[in-house]
């Protein structure tokens, strides 16, 4: 085993000082977190479509990646799909690497520093995560953020799954929806007249002639350097800028830190278009036969600033009968469950999402239908009925496919609206596909039957025909990361899960 990375005991001595119960489970959790990133990074070296390797020669032995300047690195078959923490050390050359940050740094590429630093505090901070959890228990959630608590390990394709610069470890326990804190959101009086406001804002978010703007507590204390009288107790949801008020609203709140890839502030822009896009995406939404809603953007308001914006919306329990016995589950969370493990279950989940994202495709809009926007309604026997959508700020919109089924073009201006169909399909692939039941099915063999099931029964689409047939776009995480210079997403093509030789 190679040298603990600075982050661990950065971590481990903070933990001393706030939560020294913890310490003996964070020290137990390091070899697991550290497999878990390795994993998540080899899975990029082997797939994206990274500047100095020149070339990837698979073996009866696993996966050989030759460098640019000579150097091979060797690891197992990297299955791109996979979930699970199988990669437990590769080799530069003749040393093993168990640490996915000393790897980084010894590969000794452009902006590698920036990034093993990532590396180090997310595994570091996904040691934390994992210390911190209750013991299994095999009972269900029964309120909405319970079953956002339940994703511990972030995004199950990005080493920086917990990477949260700028958090300590007393900020991490007290905002990390893993942890399961009550977080109390400074309510910030703002006149009205100084802000931008769409939508119906909240009465009980008002004072008057001013507005009562939610402030994340980390926002205020860091960025705003400021204080809030009034206070808002609520409980933070997976994205951990967004939490849930009790029997109430679901609220967004700017946060400018950069976690996992992105700065999390709200822009002029989302706020402007916010109504017009709750409003059309409630309409597209009849459009496809009672299997989708969306969560509905009650009121959006920035006071010119990215840093001090908010949008209030629709809890996805809405959607839901309690009388009937449903409860709506991010699909992040599904593989909490035991329900993924059901081939006939996975290919009927499936086949719910594919007929949904690929009518709304057909009509003109590409849903960003990853495992935190996605969730989905259960009935009591745990069957897939219906699907809910929230957070619109990532969609895309194509006014050509939208004229030509006769639907209104609405007044959308920006990087949401192209007739670009690479941009399209990579929008929804590259989220549902790739994402969402790449994550819930945990593996390439499980992703490719259920596709192959649910396939079988949908439209023959020019979109379908191109998810048939075509390598499958992933975002390239770690492409974006070492690329500071490029804006925008990029992107890796990975193996069709529905060919057998990508399984």
């Amino acid at each position: 085993m190679q040298r603990p990375h600075p982050a661990e005991a950065e971590v481990a001595d903070e933990l001393a000082a706030v939560r020294p119960a913890l310490e003996s489970r964070y020290a137990d959790e390091l070899p697991g977190a550290r497999a878990a990133v390795l994993t998540r990074l080899w899975r990029a070296l082997a797939h994206e479509p990274l500047p100095w390797i020149a070339g990837r020669d698979p073996g009866r032995d696993g996966l050989t990646l030759r460098l640019r300047d000579g150097r091979r690195l060797h690891g197992p078959v990297a299955d791109p799909y996979a979930t699970g923490a199988y990669v437990t050390a590769v080799r530069l050359g003749s040393v093993a690497y168990d640490h996915p940050a000393w790897l980084m740094t010894d590969l000794a590429v452009p902006h590698c520093v920036d990034f093993a630093a990532e590396l180090g505090h997310s595994v570091a901070s996904l040691a934390l995560s994992r210390a911190g959890q209750e013991s299994d228990t095999d009972e269900w959630p029964a309120r909405d953020w319970e079953w956002e608590q339940r994703v511990v390990d972030g995004h199950p394709y990005h080493p920086g799954c917990r990477s949260r610069p700028g958090f300590s470890v007393a900020e991490q326990l007290a905002y990390g929806p893993e942890h399961r804190p009550r977080v109390e959101l400074g309510m910030l009086p703002v006149r009205t007249d100084e802000c931008l406001v769409t939508g119906a804002w909240p009465d009980d978010m008002r004072d008057g002639e001013r507005l009562l703007l939610p402030v994340h507590p980390w926002q205020a204390a860091h960025v705003l350097k400021r204080t809030c009288e009034e206070k808002l107790t609520a409980h933070p949801l997976m994205s951990l800028r967004t939490l849930a008020v009790p029997a109430g609203p679901h609220v967004k709140t700017a946060l400018s830190a950069r976690l996992t890839s992105s700065v999390r502030d709200i822009s002029a822009y989302s706020i402007a278009l916010s109504a017009t896009l709750s409003a059309f995406a409630e309409s597209l939404a009849a459009r496809a036969d009672g299997l989708l809603h969306v969560t509905r953007t009650l009121g959006a308001a920035t006071a010119d600033s990215p840093d001090l914006a908010a949008v209030v919306r629709e809890s996805p329990q809405t959607y839901a009968s309690t009388a009937r016995g449903e409860r709506v589950v991010p699909v992040a969370a599904l593989a909490t469950t035991a329900l993924p493990e059901s081939p006939a279950w996975l290919a009927d989940f499936t086949r719910l999402t594919l007929t949904v994202g690929l009518r709304l495709l057909e009509l003109g809009v590409a849903l960003e239908a990853h495992g935190q926007n996605l969730l989905v309604v259960l009935s009591p026997t745990g069957a897939p009925l219906r699907l809910v959508y929230r957070d619109l700020a990532d969609i895309r919109v194509g006014p050509a496919r939208l004229a030509r089924h006769g639907i209104p073009v609405p007044e959308l201006s920006g990087r949401i609206v192209t007739d670009d169909v690479t941009t399209l399909r990579r929008k929804l692939f590259g989220s549902l596909v790739a994402g969402a039941l790449a994550g819930t099915a945990g593996s390439a063999p499980a992703l490719g039957a259920a596709l192959e099931t649910a396939v079988r029964e949908l439209p023959r689409t020019p979109d379908l025909l191109a998810l048939l047939e075509e390598p499958l776009p992933a975002k390239a995480l770690t492409l974006m990361r070492m690329s500071p210079g490029t804006p925008g997403d990029q992107w890796a093509e990975l193996p069709n899960p529905l060919r057998h030789e990508a399984r």
